[in-house]
Formats: C-alpha cells, structure tokens, sequence
C-alpha cells in the first residue's frame, strides 16, 4: 500500500484518516502517494498556531527572525538533494526543478537579509516620520506595523510546490505571524518531503508551520480578523473562498494570486535580424516550455507586429521544434510532463477552445516523440503554437487559458493596438516589453502598466542579466489586478506588511518614543553624563543628547572652504551675483561647511567606542548661514539597531543646527557605528 502524506499539526506528524486520494507520477502514472486529512481538528490548528506559534514568534525581533530565516535556508540548501529526486514525478527537469526549489529557498534567504538591513532590531515597525497634529508639538502621529495575533493561511498551487510555499512563508514568519500551508493535492508529496526537513531541523520554534495535506475540512469557519489568507490557484476557487461567511463577517485579509494571460509585446523596432527579434524568440519559447508552460507568469498572448509575424511564427516553430520531451530525470530533456493526466486534457480542451478563433500553427498534435518514457501513461503535452488574425474581434485569445505549453501569436498595426491588445486581458500578473526604442518602451509602459503587476522591458544592453519575462523576484511585488487576483505576495518589506496591523498613533512625543523605541523631536533630552561618544552601544540611551558650543562663520572661512573644495559657486564667492538670488542676501557659506562645521563641534577627536561614520540621511538646509552668523550643534541619539555577533551596533543621532537667534539652518541624521561592551573591552 502506498505511504500516506503525514499532515504536520500541533507540531508532530499526524496521518488522515482513511485511504485518501492516489498521487500519481506525471511521468509514468505510477501511485507516488496517499493524500487525506480527514479526522484532523481544524479549530485546534488555528489556535494553535495563534496561542504557541504566534507567542513563540513575537518573542523574537525582526533580526533575530531573520537569522532565523538564513539558518533555515541554509539548512534547506543542504539537504535539497532528495528534493531534487523526487521533484522529477512532478514532470519537471533538472532546470524546472531549480526554479521550485533553489529559487524557493533564495526567497528565505532574500527575507531574511531585508529584514536584517532594512527593519529594526526591535517588535515595531515605524511607517513614516512622524506628523506634527499641534502648533506647539506636544501632541504628533506616528504610523507603526506590528504582527496580526492569528495565523497566515497559505493555500499553494500545484505548479511550484516548494517556491510557492517558501515565497509565502519567508514574509510571514519575519511579521512574527505563523502559518498553516495548504498545498495543491497532486504535487503535496514534495511540498511534504520539505516541510519534514523544516520540522526536523528544530530551527522554526514550535507552533510556526503546520501543514495540511488534502482538504482545509472546517478551517474557514473558525478564521477571524487577525487571521490572513494567502491563495495562488484558480480565479473560480479564489472567489468561492472570498465569498465564505467567515471571511466576509470577520473581513478576513484576502489576497489572491489567479489565473492570468500574460502578454510579451515586441516593438515595432524589433525586426528580423535585430538582437531583439532573437531575444524575443528564444524568451517566449523559454517562457512556453519552461515548467512546461505551468507558470502563473508564462506568456500566453504574444503581441507582434502585424508586418512580421508571419516571420515570428516561423521562427518560433523552429526553436519549439528543436525542444526535446520526455522523462524530466533524464539530463538531455528539455521539457517534461505536466502535473498530472487531467491537468494533460485540461490543457487539450483549452485548446479547442482557443482553436474556434485562432489557427494552430505548430504542434497541437496528440501523437508525438517522447524520449525515454510512455507517452500513454505519463502526462506529456506538445508545446504548441497559435496565431489569431483578427484578435481585437477575438474574445478567447483574451479569455480562455490553457496552462501548459500554450502560446497565441496577437498581431497589432500600431502601439495603440498593441496596448488595446495588452489590455484586454483584463489584468495579468507579468508583462513584458522587448524593445530598443526607450521612447517605445515609455509609450508601452504608460500604455499598459495598469494592467500589470509587474513589467520587464528587455534589450540588447540589460538581456543578458535579466532574469526575464516570468521570474517573480522576493525583492519586488507579485500579484496584479483584475482576473490576476487584484493582490500582491513578496516586495521586500512590503511583503511582511501583508501579515501585519498598520495602526496609527496619537500622543506626546515622549510616549511615542517609548513606544518606537526612536526618538521624536519635542521629546525629552537626557544628559549623558559624558560627552556620547564616549559610551559604548549598551550604555547609550535613546534621548542623551549633546549641546556644543558655538562657532562664528567667517567670509574667510567661506572663501577658504571654496578654494580648497573647487566649489566656487557664484552665491559663496561673488557678493554682486549672490545678492540677486532671491533666496540670499549676499554671499553665503557653503551647505557642506555648515555640515564639516556641525562635525567639528559635535565630534569627540579621541578613540573611542564611536568606530566609523557611515552616512548621512535626510540632510536639508533650511535657511542660508552668512557670514559672520553664529552656529550650534543638538546631536540626540535617536535610535539603536544591534547588529548581533558583530560586535557593533548601528546608531542613528538627530542632528540639528542652529544659528545665533535659534533658528535652525541645517536637519539630518548622522549615521555611526558604535562598539558593544564585550568588543570595546577588547580592543583597549
């Protein structure tokens, strides 16, 4: 009897009741395993999650749930070989299998360095300065994030089983929030085998992930407003689930990733003969046979000029001839199998469906070569190609998909039908422009980007390092509008503010910066007891700060800073010329001098726990400094981020520059890097 897939609850392994479902192998048809979840208590696995998995977590900072996410990725990268294996009975060659699970675990590793470089060292996440609400600055706002206190609920499609979860969860878990992953039935195996090496290297804490291999049983009826859904699948199933009385009552977080006709347009510049013309070939049959066509991002609609696509579909027809089908283990196959025999005739129906208004002109064919492997029990389908003559007039180009290795040819006269063409898929979760005319390209985009989630504009000088037309980056949004789902999953840090609360606070600046853990102006300022640079990280406090001493501006001091800088501009050199600037009065010292000045008061010259100065942010002049005008310095430590392990700790000092009537001419942060108590003590 084959093995049943264990569903990972209450953090141990746990087998449905029953026999459950066969998984077959999309190569041989062979039974791979049994999937059921039936007899599982849903209730308790979202309280679960929110009572163990979401306390464990919120526990930990932003950086330390990154260094989470780099250990586990690394572990994954160690054990990826068994993944590797098994992934083959999913139809996918050694390449497809790259994207799943190697470009999976680099999403891990993406979270984890943006969470580390980019959040705090800390459980809040500031959104924004802070916004003054009175004349005298006692009461101001401050947008913060912190993590929902429910469960993020991650309902995976079939095509990446281990992409599709890790590209989810990297986001999730950096929030503070866990998860409960549900992947599609026929390629669960793999997505099992993975989260069984997640479980078994005890880096997660407990509570985190859960997985549920087979149905969500009752799960939705017990979802409430702090909980998130994550869906990536069918249009029609994502909204039977948004119509779910649970999720309506409780507004629960929806976000929807679905089906989506892609379109690539090819500029009219972009003739035979052009790099372009060839770029454009060999990404569309990249794009067709790549994970056999199954991706959420594949090009489905190919937008050509009218005057070469008779040339297009030739050359298309020969580069998708030279494709090698049949068992994805074996390293000469270009293309394996889809998923399984019913995602195989899904895809044949679709294509009828394409054919009543448009012309196959490759492929299309049910008898075919496939190399080592029975084409009648595995689910192999022929890359084909169509082309629609009249596809403004045309409404299943634009509607109907198939998912696999499917591809219609769109030809358009001018930019404004290709752009009506682009449009008329409703929304799409990735488009692509391939043209060497920028002016082409602003056009297209301006035209189209509506309609997108994302765009890749593709020449001669940025090909051979992009990462072309379907790769979705963990650094940048993916999701789009319209029948693509109307959401978003990934972006960085804009991904980990899916899975959190945006709240907006009202208060004193003193009880804000106690909340932020940053100092806010109008706050109070703590004497240090010594000038601050002489503390080392853990003996700062958020609000010390330093007053200097004056120091009077000299035209010598202007006329010598521009002969040793260069700056020679005419408002600090020519009195005549400064005076007619509508902004000064005469000449004036240079913004950088008031900056260099700023640094010699504020600066302690000796050795200390102060290591470097590494940057200076939202610097602005707010009023020019003439000669003779008097300057000082409010240096107050305004945040600290500890870099762990290093032996330093990133502090931020609002800095603020006064003249001789305490008007203030100059506001930015300057950026150090500070020593901790263990690395100062060894370095005296």
């Amino acid at each position: 009897m084959t093995n049943k897939l264990g569903n990972l609850v209450l953090d141990r392994w746990v087998e449905g009741d029953g026999d459950g479902n066969i998984l077959a192998s999309a190569v041989d048809g062979n039974a791979v395993a049994r999937i059921t979840s039936a007899g599982l208590d849903f209730g308790d696995i979202l309280n679960h999650a929110r009572t163990v998995g979401g306390t464990n977590l919120r526990k930990l900072t932003f950086h330390e749930r990154g260094e989470m996410l780099k250990a586990l990725a690394q572990y994954l990268m160690e054990h990826k070989r068994e993944l590797y294996a098994l992934s083959t009975q999913t139809g996918a060659t050694r390449g497809d299998s790259w994207i799943d699970i190697d470009g999976g675990i680099s999403t891990l590793f993406v979270a984890s360095s943006k969470a580390r470089r980019e959040m705090p060292n800390d459980h809040v996440y500031l959104d924004g300065p802070f916004e003054p609400l009175s004349r005298n600055g006692t009461f101001i706002g401050q947008h913060i994030y912190t993590p929902k206190l429910g469960a993020a609920v991650h309902i995976n499609a079939f095509n990446f089983p281990c992409w599709g979860m890790l590209e989810k969860l990297g986001p999730a878990l950096i929030a503070g929030v866990p998860a409960i992953v549900k992947p599609a039935s026929s390629t669960a195996y793999l997505t099992e085998l993975m989260v069984r090496r997640i479980h078994a290297s005890g880096i997660l804490p407990d509570g985190a992930l859960q997985l549920i291999c087979g149905s969500t049983g009752d799960l939705f009826e017990h979802l409430n407003c702090q909980d998130t859904i994550a869906f990536t699948g069918s249009k029609g199933t994502a909204e039977f689930l948004q119509q779910h009385p649970r999720v309506v009552s409780q507004s629960v977080a929806f976000t929807a990733e679905t089906d989506s006709l892609n379109s690539s347009i090819l500029g009219p510049d972009a003739i035979p003969g052009t790099p372009e013309f060839d770029l454009y070939v060999q990404e569309v049959t990249r794009e067709m046979t790549s994970k056999a066509g199954q991706k959420c991002t594949a090009i489905r609609r190919i937008i050509a000029p009218s005057g070469i696509a008779g040339e297009l579909v030739k050359a298309l027809a020969k580069l998708l001839g030279e494709i090698r089908i049949g068992n994805p283990a074996n390293k000469d196959i270009d293309m394996g199998a889809l998923a399984s025999q019913g995602q195989r005739d899904e895809v044949r129906d679709r294509v009828d469906e394409l054919s009543s208004q448009a012309s196959v002109v490759y492929g299309g064919e049910e008898d075919f070569d496939v190399v080592d492997a029975d084409a009648s029990k595995g689910a192999f389908f022929m890359p084909t190609l169509l082309h629609c003559e009249k596809p403004l007039t045309s409404s299943a180009v634009h509607s109907v998909e198939a998912f696999g290795p499917v591809s219609t040819v769109l030809p358009y006269d001018t930019l404004d039908e290709a752009i009506e063409l682009s449009r008329l898929g409703e929304g799409s979760l990735a488009g692509s422009i391939i043209t060497n005319d920028n002016n082409v390209a602003r056009e297209l985009v301006l035209g189209t980007a509506a309609y997108h989630g994302r765009m890749v504009i593709i020449n001669r000088h940025c090909a051979a390092e992009s990462t072309g037309h379907g790769s979705p980056l963990p650094h940048l949004v993916h999701g789009g509008p319209g029948r693509a789902g109307g959401g978003e999953e990934m972006g960085g840090v804009r991904g980990v503010k899916h899975y959190m609360q945006r709240t907006a606070l009202q208060g004193s600046p003193e009880t804000l910066t106690a909340i932020g853990n940053q100092w806010l102006r109008g706050a109070d300022q703590r004497d240090p007891g010594m000038h601050p640079f002489r503390k080392t990280f853990e003996q700062l406090e958020v609000g010390d700060t330093l007053h200097t001493d004056p120091r009077k501006v000299t035209l010598e001091d202007i006329e010598h800073f521009a002969d040793f800088t260069g700056d020679t501009f005419y408002a600090h050199t020519d009195e005549e010329a400064a005076a007619k600037n509508p902004f000064f009065e005469g000449r004036v010292a240079h913004g950088y001098l008031i900056v260099s000045f700023a640094a010699g008061l504020f600066v302690d010259p000796d050795f200390g726990p102060v290591l470097a100065n590494y940057g200076v942010d939202n610097l602005r002049f707010a009023q020019p400094v003439n000669y003779d005008d008097t300057l000082k310095v409010r240096l107050t430590c305004k945040q600290k981020t500890l870099r762990a392990g290093t032996g330093y700790g990133e502090v931020r000092w609002d800095t603020e520059v006064t003249n001789q009537d305490d008007e203030i001419v100059a506001q930015y942060d300057v950026l150090t890097m500070v020593a901790t108590d263990e690395q100062w003590a060894s370095v005296q």
